[in-house]
């Protein structure tokens, strides 16, 4: 990867070598920016987009296959609130906890906020997308 990011022009790359997995047990959640999530989207049919406004927003039009979980019910302790909700009623995926999921929202730091609490609820594979709603919608419907 180092050498492709050489090649498109990048030039302050470095190899981080124990991995994604140890970063965010060191660091917490990953960013996914704009072309990531392009990518993930077009290719990634097993990723879980969770959409983190709020539910009359959502209802009125999210990304195609969305989730929601509002931030609004998502509480700063483990196994409370929306996110234990989600847990039972299918919006997370319970029976893998690598399943990619990636959290976006009105900003991204509602979509953090979201994606931190469901990292501490050992859901290993978290991103949330650096940017607001409007500009992932654009590029998905690119």
């Amino acid at each position: 990867m180092a050498d492709e990011l050489l090649k498109a022009g990048y030039t302050n790359v470095r190899r981080y070598q124990l991995g994604a997995p140890v970063w965010r047990a060191l660091v917490g959640v990953m960013v996914i920016e704009t072309e990531g999530a392009r990518y993930v989207f077009k290719s990634d049919r097993t990723a879980i987009w969770i959409d983190v406004r709020d539910p009359a927003v959502f209802q009125k039009g999210s990304v195609p296959s969305a989730r929601n979980l509002p931030q609004s019910g998502v509480l700063p302790s483990k196994d409370v609130g929306e996110v234990f909700t989600a847990k039972n009623d299918g919006r997370l995926p319970m029976e893998d906890h690598n399943t990619r999921i990636v959290v976006f929202g009105r900003d991204s730091e509602q979509a953090s906020e979201v994606a931190k609490a469901l990292a501490r609820e050992a859901f290993h594979n978290v991103t949330y997308f650096a940017g607001t709603y409007e500009t992932l919608k654009a590029l998905i419907d690119e």
